[in-house]
């Protein structure tokens, strides 16, 4: 068989890239009021502006239960799973606690994606084309960490008072984050949000987003990726101004964010994701 790939739903991969690769998605969990939603299986319609929606991580036992299902499909050649940075969410966290319990725990990785929503998926996607060529363990593994490891992240939010009130801002970040900054501009440095530009109008934001995805593609090609939440009109000119400024873009993914990322950043947030040397 092959190595079986295994990320969470805040990976937020488009669904023919899943099906194609055969990647397991865990779906991570958003609570409204009193009902549990399921990222990915359950509709549910989400005021992502309300202070009573919160979001939680895949439990270790619902992680065990998708690793076990991977191990048998793999026919025992391994799985690596590939999850949203633990500095943002316990998931990876849950996922030892899972592999640590379970007999089979040397035929199974894990893997820190240092990031978040395609910021993961891309390493998901490297890692799973490896193992569609028949690569053992360790060669799938280290292309989703090396991948992981070359990756940037930035994102444009209206606000960040939700990522404040979630704690995924640092206290610097979250000083500067009132509204002395109109249009944040934030970025994954080693798996944390962090500030990195403000701007005055949105206008000025999508420029300086552009201007650090460009810079950090680099001359050797880059997989990208472009990500939204109820702002497909700007990511779609924002997909358009990278195919332009970027040579040799070996593929571009959009997606919007999902649920758990999306109560965190608000709508309108906007995110680009730049993998330089690609994803395999």
């Amino acid at each position: 068989m092959a190595v079986v790939v295994v990320t969470d739903s805040s990976a937020s991969l488009p669904a023919d890239l899943v099906a194609e690769l055969g990647i397991r998605v865990v779906p991570l969990h958003v609570l409204v009021d009193d009902r549990e939603i399921h990222e990915g299986v359950d509709e549910c319609v989400i005021d992502y502006a309300s202070a009573t929606v919160s979001t939680s991580a895949a439990s270790p036992g619902e992680l065990r239960a998708a690793y076990e299902h991977a191990l048998d499909l793999s026919a025992g050649d391994g799985v690596v799973a590939v999850h949203i940075s633990r500095q943002l969410s316990a998931t990876w966290e849950a996922g030892r606690q899972a592999v640590h319990d379970m007999d089979a725990a040397d035929r199974i990785r894990l893997v820190d994606s240092l990031s978040a929503g395609l910021g993961t998926g891309l390493p998901v996607l490297a890692a799973a084309r490896r193992a569609r060529t028949g690569a053992p363990l360790d060669v799938v593994y280290d292309a989703a960490v090396a991948a992981a490891g070359r990756g940037r992240a930035f994102i444009m939010v209206n606000r960040t008072e939700q990522l404040r009130r979630g704690g995924r801002l640092s206290s610097a970040a979250a000083f500067f984050g009132t509204e002395l900054v109109t249009k944040p501009l934030l970025q994954l440095i080693e798996g944390r949000l962090e500030l990195r530009e403000k701007a005055r109008t949105r206008s000025k934001a999508y420029a300086k987003l552009v201007a650090a995805a460009v810079d950090s593609a680099g001359e050797a090609g880059a997989s990208i990726a472009v990500q939204h939440l109820a702002a497909p009109d700007a990511a779609a000119t924002l997909a358009t101004q990278l195919t332009e400024l970027i040579p040799d873009i070996r593929e571009l993914v959009t997606a919007e964010f999902g649920p758990t990322l999306g109560v965190h950043l608000g709508s309108g947030a906007v995110g680009i994701v730049v993998v330089p040397g690609g994803c395999g």
